[in-house]
């Protein structure tokens, strides 16, 4: 009489290599677009806590009907302030580290750090203040439009009309600076 054979139950050690091998190409595929995408993930959530730390500002001068002044730490970190200008009290502020350790962010004219909004959101004429803030990433690649790198822009108008802006697409790109 023949003998019933057990179902065998698991995986073979060649089963497991050939799944190893197949994981370890994919990951050798996708690992350098993930840190690419890492890198603009970072240079975003830079530009975006930019634009809302201006956005705080103005919100606050309005609210308070007070003269409300956005500082721009000195390069090469993304922290910054909101302060009311004739009290110093801080109204909100944020730290290098919060997510966007690679970014740097440069002022433009070179050498200005503030924005002052007044009680009625505009900014305060200044000759040295702030009129965009340029965010890339040094170490990352090129920004230009053949470079793996996404600089983006936050501009300030004297309005007091901010925007984020991306300077490598084309002019009839709803993005373009």
């Amino acid at each position: 009489m023949l003998s019933r054979r057990r179902s065998q139950r698991g995986f073979t050690l060649i089963e497991i290599m050939i799944s190893l091998t197949v994981l370890g190409i994919l990951l050798m595929i996708a690992l350098p677009n993930f840190s690419e995408w890492l890198q603009n993930q970072q240079l975003r959530a830079a530009s975006e806590a930019t634009l809302n730390g201006l956005q705080v500002a103005r919100g606050a001068a309005i609210r308070r009907n007070v003269l409300v002044q956005f500082r721009q730490s000195a390069p090469p970190t993304t922290a910054w302030t909101v302060r009311e200008v004739a009290t110093g009290d801080l109204v909100q502020s944020r730290s290098h580290e919060e997510g966007s350790p690679n970014a740097v962010i440069t002022a433009i004219p070179l050498g200005a750090t503030t924005v002052t909004f007044a009680p009625l959101g505009s900014v305060v004429a200044d000759p040295a203040r702030v009129t965009q803030f340029v965010i890339e990433n040094p170490a990352g690649g090129s920004c230009q439009p053949a470079g793996p790198m996404r600089c983006l822009r936050v501009t300030i108008s004297g309005g007091g009309s901010l925007r984020m802006c991306d300077p490598i697409v084309g002019v009839t790109d709803p993005r373009a600076c």
